[in-house]
């Protein structure tokens, strides 16, 4: 390097590097620090060229990590960075640019250097290398002084103190991408890291005092989205609009470091990364959310987590509870204009995500907007690209819908927000429709993708789960959402259907021959039961809470009524069933009584009048979905199971004849444990189809052959 510019080539070569690097001790008051740190350097702009700065600067980096012990020349770079940021706030106002230029050099060097540090040794060793000073080899310095800690802090001053001008972005972007290099330890431990040394100096001692202005300046750099100055308007007028060398260096650590907090996407297509307008506002949100992800210490809280999840809006002017520490005040509507549009990210989406869950009065004040389709929109845009976003992605919208639709006042105002040409919907024109009706397309359509490509279980329990919330609330459903709502309860009936009966075939060739291994149809029928239960309980707690608001659910409903028949005397749906049963009767008897050849707009009318006249109290109340949330699935995988063994027959002296494993009779939890996994799908096959067989359901639509005795 030194006062010519450099190229990637060059630097294994590099006169003054290898100086840095060698046996020598270089004082931090001798003049080779300003011929070193007076280089330019073109950016790399692509990962090759990030690869190739690695490849060319690895050996300087190893021969500094053999000799630094006897030289100290590391510590004397850093020291020389730290002399120099004491005048940082100062050369700003006087706009020196060489001083600021430089002093950006320092901090590049340090940061290429901790990278191949980190990545080579343990926290403890690199520990040791910020104390080794010039004298005999592996001495220490005599300072009480921790060199490691000041730097953090000296980085936490420069991001929170220096203002951001023309000749300031570059450095502060470079402070920003350095702090993440420094918590990246974790990507080299295959266990959640707990006493990491970085850690401890962040959450305690003289870095403690920057928490909330650390965060507070983080978060406005997200809200501000500042683009890097144009070319020529500052001193490293070689680099690109993308935010500096370093910029790229930490994004890769970043990078990493964000796939270990989002456990990689598995099983889903990497998301192309976008073009950055604003690199200092990318890495803030980096660094803010790895902060906030660092786990507690063993005698105090994450302080960063606290500062997110307690500070208020500027125009709140309650004082703050003594017990909360590290609170400030930010501007809210900056705030959420910022959030709304810039959920194309992976890291905007989960920073949403963390303030709604855990900071109340950001939860607050999002749901109390009457703009509230400007965050709702983006949100249902990365789940309706579904296919084209990473797993992680759409699971955090999907809980970002989950914790918006647990409010009622939430959930009933989306349906009086109305949407107009909608173009990223592409499935049907929506020249206009209720903000409620296309959140409910939009999960529905993320159900059916799962089930046809991903078939991720969860996916789909969740995506119910917010339609559960929602159910109580719907109004003025759109036609096409009503249709939606009934197709999908269509589409599981087929499913159902059609392993029911593979379910029957197999059963009975495996009774006529031992050896012909019995496919495991029994989970698949209680996932798909599960799933279909939900969306009755869906449709029953609309038609219970707002029926007289959705005419056009009771449309689809009548016209699908069929759909519906083989479900009314099925043992796991006959309880909820009894609503849906009963408005079907009472519409379909009013529109015969209105004769034929009706035009939909009299079927609408007439199903307006008779919701009307329909007594409330004929309806069996609903029970609440809305309060179990996430773990709603759960309980009613619980429910399916008590029916299950509540109803099992007492005696199983015919049922033991069919198993190849011969037990007394005795009640079946004694024995099940004894069975085979075969005998198990037997005895749950055998005992479903004789349930069905009691309560004369027919299973298989249009076969016309019921379970017969001979078969069991």
């Amino acid at each position: 390097m030194g006062s010519n510019s450099s190229r990637i080539g060059d630097l294994p070569k590099n006169e003054y590097l290898k100086k840095l690097s060698g046996t020598e001790s270089v004082s931090e008051n001798d003049p080779f620090w300003n011929q070193l740190l007076s280089f330019s350097f073109p950016a790399p702009t692509s990962s090759t060229e990030l690869k190739l700065l690695e490849e060319a600067t690895i050996s300087v980096c190893r021969s500094l990590v053999i000799n630094n012990p006897r030289t100290g020349n590391l510590g004397a770079l850093i020291k020389v960075f730290l002399s120099r940021t004491k005048e940082l706030k100062l050369s700003a106002e006087c706009q020196n640019h060489i001083f600021i230029w430089q002093t950006h050099n320092a901090l590049f060097i340090i940061c290429c250097l901790l990278k191949v540090f980190i990545c080579e040794m343990s926290e403890e060793e690199l520990q040791l290398h910020f104390t080794y000073e010039e004298k005999s080899p592996g001495s220490y310095s005599s300072d009480s002084e921790d060199l490691l800690e000041e730097l953090l802090c000296c980085l936490m001053q420069l991001i929170t103190d220096i203002p951001l001008l023309d000749i300031t972005y570059e450095i502060s972007v470079e402070a920003v991408s350095t702090m993440v290099v420094f918590l990246s330890c974790q990507l080299f431990h295959k266990e959640v890291l707990r006493q990491s040394i970085s850690h401890k100096y962040l959450m305690r001692g003289r870095c403690l005092p920057y928490t909330s202005k650390l965060v507070k300046t983080l978060l406005y750099n997200f809200i501000r989205q500042e683009k890097p100055p144009p070319p020529g308007a500052h001193v490293l007028s070689q680099q690109s609009d993308g935010g500096g060398l370093l910029y790229g260096l930490a994004s890769g650590v970043a990078t990493g470091l964000w796939t270990v907090f989002t456990l990689g996407g598995v099983g889903s297509k990497a998301a192309a990364t976008p073009e950055l307008s604003s690199p200092l506002a990318n890495q803030s949100l980096l660094l803010l959310l790895v902060l906030a992800n660092l786990t507690d210490a063993a005698d105090a809280p994450n302080p960063y987590r606290q500062a997110i999840m307690s500070f208020k809006n500027t125009q709140d002017s309650s004082p703050f509870p003594s017990s909360i520490p590290h609170a400030f005040q930010i501007n809210f509507n900056s705030l959420y204009t910022a959030l709304c549009e810039q959920q194309t990210s992976d890291q905007a989406t989960l920073l949403l995500y963390t303030l709604l869950h855990q900071n109340s009065n950001v939860r607050t004040y999002m749901l109390a907007r009457t703009d509230m389709e400007n965050l709702v929109l983006p949100i249902l845009e990365i789940l309706y690209h579904v296919e084209e976003r990473n797993s992680h992605h759409v699971y955090m919208a999907l809980i970002i819908l989950l914790i918006l639709t647990e409010d009622d006042g939430f959930n009933r105002s989306i349906h009086e927000v109305i949407l107009k040409n909608i173009t990223w919907y592409s499935e049907r024109v929506l020249t206009e429709i209720s903000l409620g009706s296309l959140l409910i397309l939009v999960v529905i359509r993320t159900i059916q993708y799962n089930m046809t490509r991903t078939r991720d279980k969860y996916l789909h329990t969740n995506c119910l789960a917010a339609l559960a919330n929602m159910s109580a609330q719907f109004r003025s459903l759109h036609q096409y959402a009503a249709q939606r709502i009934i197709s999908l309860f269509s589409l599981l009936s087929k499913k159902h259907n059609k392993v029911l009966e593979q379910a029957t075939q197999s059963l009975r060739g495996s009774l006529s021959s031992n050896d012909v291994p019995l496919p495991d149809y029994a989970q698949d029928l209680n996932v798909i039961e599960e799933v279909i239960r939900m969306m009755l309980e869906i449709i029953n707690s609309c038609l219970t809470n707002s029926l007289h608001h959705n005419p056009n659910l009771v449309y689809a409903l009548l016209y699908k009524r069929d759909l519906f028949e083989q479900f009314r005397t099925h043992p796991s749906f006959q309880d909820i069933m009894q609503n849906i049963d009963l408005v079907i009767t009472f519409f379909s008897s009013r529109l015969l009584q209105a004769g034929a050849e009706l035009s939909v707009e009299r079927v609408l009318e007439i199903i307006k009048q008779g919701a009307v006249a329909l007594p409330k109290d004929r309806l069996k109340e609903a029970r609440s979905l809305k309060d179990t949330g996430l773990c709603w699935a759960s309980i009613l995988r619980k429910e399916v199971l008590v029916t299950f063994l509540s109803k099992f027959p007492q005696t199983q002296n015919d049922l033991c004849k069919s198993l190849t494993v011969k037990v007394a009779p005795r009640p079946l939890l004694s024995s099940w444990s004894f069975l085979s996994r075969k005998d198990k799908n037997q005895v749950f096959l055998i005992r479903y189809l004789c349930l069905l067989r009691n309560s004369k359901h027919q299973p298989i639509s249009g076969s016309g052959d019921r379970w017969s005795d001979t078969g069991s």
